[in-house]
């Protein structure tokens, strides 16, 4: 108890400089833009803003990304609430009540109990990862390189039975993920692969440009593909600050929807936004009266609202203690990280308690920004609503050229994430999800860095993996999970989820 007092000490010491303050409020101030403007995400944001970073110190530079992440969380539940159109995946739900709640005259309560569920939920994660972080990164400090291999291939075990759509799509985009980490020259041998002898593929596909192209300009194409509407709440916003009975009602949901995102949110793949589906689904189940739910139920905002925040935080616990991304946004963190030097994994809080725990002090005072972002400047959210999405687009894609080339003075950088942006547009069309692609990208590095440490410490032998019982444990997990989400009967029920 005394460490965690003295490292969270050190956080908030650290988060609370001026610099990392002002980060911080950028941060969730761009994530808030970005939730509220549907079509563009933090997947999105997040990959058009690595650039900037560059000048900026590691700290700093995360602290403002993972601002974004969980900002955009609070700013896609007003355009779910007033447009009727989620600005993130994790605010589907919250349409559903919220919009209705918006038509009723009721909008203000709804973002009300939104942006202070979401604060509670943010608060509790930001003390279960703190608490969590210590031992899990003990634990992860005896891992050997045997055991990394087979904990990763368990990530992406998960990552592809928690992705929507078809299991084998999801299997393939990893495994092209996978093998886009090995173009370029081989650091052991000095031979180049997969090259097709073309001289800018010889240092490899850079990070930022495949997560900007298959994201960023994918993004803005998918956008234009279909006719824009939206459907402006044209009723009074209302008091913001929920009533006695709107709290006795909310309470318990807010509770349950806090647990249920901080243990899903952990989960590699789809964790965090299946946390406000589960949280929806229970509170429907546990109401008295089921038929509320869809009219404007209270519950069915506050719930959600909280799952998603709690869910979006503890998505760190993996990344920070592990080095393992659950997801595409975690993925974009380790390419952070990578670019400034630092190595994801344990030996982060060891060798940089600062920027550890300053990220974690930071998510707390994140949240209370975002709190005091979100409720006062309504107003101002709602005037943002209604600018229409052609008359961002080309503001956007000039950004994302601009920075892309800002990092190597490279105009094949440039011509990198159109073509990039091109298969992205084309994957999405296809029915294929690009997050587990850039999962495979970022831990196919670390995959085969590990496998190589591993073999060569045994000479060799695969049996490495299944002779030492935590590898053999976690592929055991791996098989499993994978065999049991193939089973005809499972798969069916897996899809009739994600399509409800």
């Amino acid at each position: 108890m005394g460490d965690l007092v003295s490292n969270l000490s050190l956080g908030f010491s650290v988060a609370l400089s001026l610099q990392n303050l002002v980060l911080a409020f950028l941060g969730c101030l761009v994530g808030t833009l970005i939730g509220v403007l549907p079509g563009v995400g933090p997947i999105a944001t997040i990959a058009m803003l690595l650039p900037i970073t560059f000048g900026f110190d590691p700290t700093g530079a995360l602290i403002m990304l993972a601002g974004i992440y969980y900002g955009a969380q609070y700013g896609g539940s007003t355009t779910a609430i007033l447009v009727n159109i989620p600005g993130e995946a994790t605010s589907v739900v919250t349409t559903l009540d919220g919009h209705q709640m918006a038509r009723q005259g009721r909008a203000g309560v709804a973002l009300g109990i939104a942006a202070i569920g979401s604060f509670f939920a943010g608060t509790v994660a930001t003390i279960v990862i703190a608490a969590l972080g210590a031992p899990l990164t003990r634990l992860a400090l005896v891992f050997g390189p045997a055991e990394y291999f087979s904990l990763m291939v368990m990530g992406l075990v998960f990552a592809v039975v928690l992705a929507r759509g078809s299991i084998l799509k999801a299997v393939a985009m990893i495994l092209v993920g996978v093998l886009l980490s090995t173009v370029g020259t081989d650091l052991e041998t000095g031979q180049e692969r997969m090259t097709l002898g073309l001289q800018f593929l010889s240092d490899g596909i850079d990070f930022a440009v495949l997560a900007m192209g298959v994201f960023g300009i994918a993004e803005i194409l998918r956008n234009l593909d279909h006719t824009e509407t939206r459907d402006v709440v044209r009723q009074a916003i209302g008091r913001l600050l929920p009533n006695r009975d709107d709290f006795r009602q909310s309470y318990k949901p807010v509770l349950r929807g806090t647990f249920i995102g901080a243990v899903l949110g952990i989960l590699p793949g789809n964790g965090a936004v299946l946390g406000p589906f589960a949280s929806y689904t229970v509170e429907k189940k546990l109401a008295k009266d089921p038929s509320r739910f869809g009219r404007g139920a209270i519950e069915g905002v506050a719930g959600p609202e909280s799952a998603n925040n709690a869910g979006a935080q503890t998505s760190f616990i993996p990344l920070l203690t592990l080095g393992i991304p659950p997801n595409a946004v975690m993925a974009l963190m380790v390419g952070a990280m990578t670019i400034h030097g630092i190595v994801p994994g344990p030996q982060v809080m060891t060798r940089n308690p600062d920027l550890f725990w300053g990220m974690i002090a930071s998510m707390w005072v994140g949240n209370l920004m975002l709190l005091v972002i979100n409720l006062p400047l309504v107003g101002m959210w709602v005037r943002l609503l209604k600018v229409p999405y052609h008359l961002m687009f080309p503001a956007i894609l000039m950004f994302c050229c601009i920075g892309i080339y800002s990092i190597n003075s490279l105009p094949t950088d440039v011509m990198f994430i159109a073509f990039f942006g091109l298969v992205g547009y084309l994957l999405i069309k296809f029915g294929f999800e690009p997050a587990p692609m850039l999962l495979g990208f970022v831990l196919g590095k670390l995959l085969e860095e590990n496998l190589r440490r591993a073999l060569i410490l045994s000479r060799g032998s695969l049996g490495t993996f299944v002779d030492r019982p935590v590898s053999a444990g976690l592929l055991l997990v791996a098989v499993a999970l994978l065999v049991v989400a193939l089973l005809p009967t499972i798969r069916k029920g897996r899809d009739e989820v994600f399509t409800e």
